[in-house]
């Protein structure tokens, strides 16, 4: 038996099961943001079959990987690990700094990892050597849970797009500038993220009278439109002056790339609109931009097929469909998508809810979707 275990130049962990005389590899995956639950499953699975003595059965390599960064939350650059594997992160993306001026670059240096230009490009995998993609990912909705099901086969991951919106205007004394004459981009902002909400609520009031997009994409926006501002600043930031400048982000999903560039043109020109009218300017940049992504039909079914049989293991015969859904989130399997085809599986959690502390994932969950992976792999002796 071949394989091992190493980091790559972006941070991520790979381990990999091969026998010398297998073909292109399979890849299963979670990322390290989110405790590498589907790390574990994959791992925990690949030592049932080597405690069966089938591991060497498989018909192709397993490498199971910890990606690096997926949320992109510190650099605004999504998909750092799987991105530089897939070959679909820039050069550039090394310079991309934090709030406090650290690039990306300067913060693995700082964690012993030394990568230039030229480092990175290697860390793309060929295309020919890799036969197929599998993550295993909490729900991070409330979906499963509401169905009464621990597992549930992703379709799709809806398209994003990440801005950030800067409005200036005329810093002031809050006690001496007469409302008539103010200039003021906290409350121009303040509009500006009413106008999302609305739009992102009610997108057919605002679309349908270009009379360009179809109903496929209109019942598409209004079914998968989400649209979030999750930070805020002002400068210079005190109780008795009117601010100079605010900057908000937005994050924006929807099923339909279309319909989502739609809704993104016509946020763009009623937020210049607004801005014009009260007299402040208004910077719109757009930092993230991520294409829908469809999984892979074969995988999918696989998928489907390992969840009955992890289900009638751990309940009994079920006579219900396994849920197939799409995902609003963004996960590695996006950046992945360019180098190879992908499938997905979410696991039930309580609350639909993520990135808290009360995240949590019920222990039978866990073990159902161990199963599955276990089941899936089975396949594909």
């Amino acid at each position: 038996m071949d394989g091992g275990c190493w980091f790559e130049n972006v941070g991520g962990f790979h381990g990999q099961f091969a026998w010398s005389s297998w073909g292109n590899q399979f890849e299963c995956s979670s990322s390290v943001d989110w405790l590498s639950f589907g790390i574990i499953s994959a791992i925990s699975a690949l030592k049932v079959l080597k405690s069966n003595g089938k591991l060497g059965e498989l018909k192709r390599p397993i490498e199971v990987i910890a990606f690096s960064d997926e949320e992109g939350v510190r650099f605004q650059s999504t998909f750092l690990g799987s991105a530089a594997v897939a070959g679909v992160l820039p050069v550039t993306a090394l310079k991309i700094s934090d709030k406090s001026g650290v690039t990306v670059q300067d913060s693995l240096r700082g964690n012993s990892i030394d990568i230039a230009e030229e480092s990175l490009l290697q860390l793309k995998y060929d295309p020919a050597s890799v036969w197929g993609y599998v993550e295993l990912h909490i729900e991070q909705g409330p979906v499963l849970e509401w169905v009464g099901f621990p597992l549930g086969v992703v379709k799709g991951i809806a398209g994003q797009t990440r801005m950030k919106v800067s409005v200036r205007g005329s810093q002031g004394h809050a006690g001496t500038v007469p409302m008539s004459m103010r200039r003021d981009p906290m409350a121009a902002a303040a509009e500006l993220i009413v106008l999302l909400e609305s739009l992102c609520k009610h997108p057919r009031d605002f679309l349908s009278d270009s009379g360009n997009y179809n109903e496929f994409t209109m019942e598409s926006l209004s079914t998968s439109l989400v649209c979030t501002v999750g930070e805020i600043s002002t400068w210079p930031s005190a109780s008795n002056v009117i601010p100079g400048q605010v900057t908000f982000t937005v994050d924006l999903r929807a099923i339909d790339d279309v319909g989502r560039e739609a809704v993104l043109y016509e946020l763009s020109n009623r937020m210049y609109q607004i801005c014009d009218r009260r007299s402040v300017s208004c910077i719109i940049e757009r930092k993230h931009d991520a294409n829908a992504v469809i999984c892979d039909p074969e995988l999918s079914s696989q998928l489907k097929s390992a969840s009955y049989t992890a289900l009638n293991k751990m309940m009994g015969e079920i006579q219900d469909e396994v849920p197939v859904l799409m995902s609003g989130a963004g996960h590695d399997a996006m950046a992945m998508s360019h180098l190879t085809k992908v499938g997905m599986l979410f696991v039930r959690c309580r609350g639909g809810i993520s990135h808290s502390p009360e995240e949590h994932v019920l222990d039978d969950d866990v073990w159902t979707a161990g199963l599955a992976i276990l089941a899936f792999l089975e396949t594909h002796m």
